[in-house]
C-alpha cells in the first residue's frame, strides 16, 4: 500500500502552481462575498434611519357654497334695424350728402338721382292746378245766380282734383328719386359715385341702428323649460376683455332645429355706447338660479391623465397641516372663473391640494404651507 503513491503517474499529480491559485481563488471570492454582505449591512442600517421630508404644498379646504348658474353657448351680434339703401328707379347720380362712417338722422337725404324732367312736369302740372283752382273759384261764385249750369260747376271741380292729383303724382316720382335714411343709424360704406347710373335695386350703402342688438344662441332642447322671455343673458366678447354686457331674452323660437334639435334664443342687448358690432360672435351665458351647495375647488388642483380627471386629498388627524396623501379620482362639472365645480368624489372638509402636487407621490408625507381661501362671490 505504501507503493500506491508512488505508482500515480508524474503527469496526474497537482503541481504546486495549481495549488496556489485555487487557495488565492477562494481567498479573492471569500473577500468579495465578505465586503458584499458588510455593504449592504451598513446600508440597511442607513436606510432605517433616515426619513424623508415632509413636502411643503398649497391646499385648500373644501366647503359648500352657493355658486351662480347659467348656461353658456355661443352666440352672434345682429341687428335690430339694418337695410341696404337702394333707389326705387333709375337714374344717375347728381349729389351725394353722406360720408361713410358718418351718424345719419330718420328722412336725411342721402343720394339725389338726376330729376330735372320730372321737376318741369312738376312746374306744368303746377300751373294746370292753379288754373283749374281758378276756374272753380269762379264757376262757385256764377253757378248759384244761374249765370253758369251746375254741369259746369262739377266738371270744374272734377278739373281741379285731376290737376292736384297730377302734381301729386310727379311728387312721388320726384320722392323716387331720392335715398333716403328710414331710420337713425350709422352709414356704412359708400358703394356709388357721382354721375354713375344705378338701376332699381343697386346698392348705395348700408344704414344701421347701432343703439340696440339681438344677440342669437343656441341651447339644447332639454334646456326648453329653462328658458324664458325676460330672463337675463350675460354677454361677453373677446373684443373687450373683462367687459360683461348685459341683455334680456325677447323671444324663443318656437320650433326645434331637426338637423341639431337645438331651440334658438334671441335677447335684446342695449349698446348705448355702439361698441358692439352686427356679426360678432359672443359668448351668452342664460343666468339662472343659484346653485346651492356646491363643491368648488381651484381649478390648479385638478390632474387630468388618461385615466380621467383626479385631485390630491391629504388625509390624517390633521390635514390642515399636513398629512399623506391619496388621489382621488372626481367628475368635474362647469368652470367658474378660476374655480371648477366637482359634481362628484369630493365632500365638505376634504383638505385639497391646490398647489405642488406635481411634486407628491401617492402616499407621501406633506405640510401644508399656506391654504388657498375661496374666490369671493
Amino acid at each position: 500500500m505504501t507503493d500506491s503513491v508512488h505508482d500515480i503517474p508524474e503527469r496526474e499529480r497537482p503541481s504546486s502552481l495549481q495549488l496556489r491559485t485555487i487557495v488565492v481563488t477562494i481567498i479573492v471570492l471569500a473577500a468579495l462575498l465578505g465586503g458584499l454582505f458588510l455593504w449592504r449591512t451598513l446600508r440597511s442600517g442607513q436606510g432605517q434611519g433616515w426619513q424623508p421630508q415632509a413636502v411643503p404644498v398649497a391646499a385648500t379646504v373644501v366647503a359648500a357654497r352657493e355658486v351662480p348658474a347659467s348656461l353658456d353657448a355661443v352666440g352672434t351680434l345682429t341687428a335690430v334695424r339694418e337695410v341696404t339703401l337702394s333707389p326705387e328707379v333709375a337714374g344717375r347720380v347728381s349729389a351725394i350728402n353722406f360720408n361713410a362712417g358718418a351718424q345719419v338722422g330718420a328722412g336725411a337725404l342721402l343720394v339725389q338721382l338726376f330729376d330735372g324732367p320730372e321737376r318741369a312736369d312738376r312746374a306744368a302740372a303746377q300751373a294746370r292746378a292753379q288754373f283749374a283752382a281758378i276756374q272753380l273759384a269762379r264757376s262757385e261764385q256764377l253757378a248759384p245766380t244761374g249765370a253758369e249750369p251746375r254741369e259746369l260747376l262739377q266738371q270744374r271741380r272734377a278739373e281741379r282734383d285731376e290737376a292736384v292729383a297730377a302734381v301729386r303724382q310727379i311728387d312721388a316720382r320726384l320722392i323716387q328719386k331720392q335715398v333716403r335714411a328710414p331710420f337713425s343709424g350709422e352709414i356704412g360704406i359708400r358703394r356709388v359715385n357721382l354721375g354713375q347710373y344705378l338701376n332699381p335695386g343697386d346698392p348705395v350703402a348700408t344704414l344701421t341702428a347701432l343703439d340696440q342688438l339681438y344677440v342669437e344662441f343656441a341651447l339644447p332642447q332639454q334646456e326648453l323649460a329653462r328658458l324664458k322671455p325676460g330672463s337675463t343673458v350675460s354677454v361677453s366678447s373677446d373684443a373687450f376683455p373683462g367687459r360683461t354686457f348685459t341683455a334680456r331674452v325677447n323671444a324663443v323660437e318656437p320650433k326645434i332645429g331637426e338637423d341639431t334639435r337645438n331651440v334658438t334664443v334671441q335677447a335684446l342687448l342695449p349698446n348705448p355706447d355702439r361698441a358692439l358690432r352686427p356679426g360678432m360672435y359672443v359668448t351668452a351665458s342664460l343666468v339662472l338660479p343659484p346653485q346651492q351647495g356646491a363643491i368648488v375647488v381651484p381649478a390648479t388642483a385638478i390632474q387630468t391623465s388618461a385615466q380621467g380627471d383626479s385631485v390630491v386629498v391629504i388625509r390624517g388627524a390633521d390635514a390642515r397641516k399636513g398629512g399623506k396623501t391619496e388621489v382621488v379620482p372626481v367628475q368635474t362639472g362647469r368652470r367658474i372663473g378660476n374655480e371648477v365645480v366637482i359634481d362628484k368624489g369630493l365632500k365638505p372638509g376634504d383638505v385639497v391640494v391646490s398647489e405642488g402636487q406635481l411634486r407628491v407621490q401617492p402616499g407621501a408625507e406633506v405640510k401644508v404651507s399656506r391654504i388657498v381661501q375661496a374666490e369671493a362671490r
